[in-house]
């Protein structure tokens, strides 16, 4: 079963429609999945770096500050110790990797999740072509025919090279190419702008995605039965 949606030009006229296979955009929306793997996406991102010198990596003199009686002070041992000033971090922050492993089926599934989502809500549109010639006023006009709302992704294919390079520098949308599309920046966006080369190469690619599994599959099944 599929779903239709109709492709418009840059005035806003139905020039034809294409078909969504419903195991893509009519899957079941998994919230805690999705979270896991935005989650994860999120943490992939930070870098990181940050480090702060413990005791052990200040500059200063190992010798006691002061005696250790008669003062009235608290006593102290070395003026690197964290309680003195410019001394070091009690418990000094140290260079990690934020990376959780996040399995490829798991990633793929949020996403078709996040495509019914917006597909159910009518908030997947397709234009046929954003612009002939590079201009961000025409290809403004373009896609935001589709929506008002704030939050804009404009998926373009990357032979689209008049509307790459008329909306890359649009601050008020999103730009991406087909395989670069994942959960996150779908959540992030109330609406989703397809140009109709970039629908069929998404398209394309996840049916060679799914016969290759197959392909796979059938192999692993024909060696089990020869062993």
């Amino acid at each position: 079963m599929a779903l239709t949606v109709e492709v418009k030009n840059a005035e806003g006229k139905k020039v034809g429609s294409v078909d969504l296979p419903s195991e893509i955009f009519d899957a079941q929306t998994n919230i805690p999945l999705i979270h896991q793997v935005v989650t994860a996406q999120l943490a992939a991102a930070r870098q990181g770096t940050q480090k702060a010198k413990n005791r052990g990596e200040t500059s200063g003199s190992g010798k006691k500050p002061f005696k250790q009686k008669g003062t009235g002070r608290a006593r102290q041992g070395s003026v690197r110790a964290p309680l003195q000033r410019g001394g070091g971090a009690a418990h000094a922050v140290r260079p990690r990797s934020y990376f959780q492993r996040t399995p490829k089926k798991m990633i793929a599934q949020a996403l078709r999740g996040v495509l019914s989502d917006r597909q159910r809500n009518e908030r997947i549109h397709v234009i046929d072509s954003v612009t002939a010639a590079p201009s961000t006023k025409a290809a403004l006009a373009a896609v935001r025919q589709f929506s008002t709302r704030k939050n804009l992704l404009v998926v373009v294919s990357r032979n689209e090279d008049a509307a790459w390079r008329s909306l890359r520098n649009a601050d008020d949308l999103h730009l991406l190419v087909p395989d670069q599309l994942n959960a996150y920046d779908i959540l992030k966006s109330d609406d989703v702008v397809f140009s109709e080369a970039a629908i069929n190469d998404f398209l394309k690619a996840k049916t060679a995605a799914k016969a290759a599994g197959k392909s796979v599959k059938s192999v692993a099944r024909e060696s089990e039965v020869t062993a």
